[in-house]
């Protein structure tokens, strides 16, 4: 299981929805309670850990259309970084990083 794969099965939504499902299921399963939840399998805890991070990048590139919405809206990167909890810099560099891995 990978994030790619997981990608052509879920939106955001429905990649969020499905990791909280294996991580409430994972939090409730306990070793002293027999008749709780069951322990996630070996292919569950691959497939949570597998959403972590397809949800991760999913965020992280509506994050970067935020910024370049924000900008075009005449947004200052002072505002920008402040909205990041970040600095002017760091968000200004983060933002050309990402359109740089864009650009072919």
């Amino acid at each position: 299981m990978s994030p790619d794969l997981l990608e052509r099965e879920h939106t955001l939504r429905t990649a969020v929805a499905r990791f909280d499902e294996l991580r409430t299921q994972d939090s409730l399963a306990s070793d002293d309670d027999p008749g709780g939840a069951t322990a996630l399998t070996g292919e569950e805890a691959l497939e949570m850990l597998a959403l972590g991070e397809l949800i991760a990048r999913k965020a992280g590139y509506g994050r970067q259309l935020g910024v370049r919405s924000a900008r075009r809206a005449g947004a200052s990167w002072t505002d920008i970084g402040r909205a990041l909890g970040s600095s002017k810099q760091a968000a200004w560099e983060t933002h050309n990083r990402w359109l740089d891995e864009r650009r072919p």
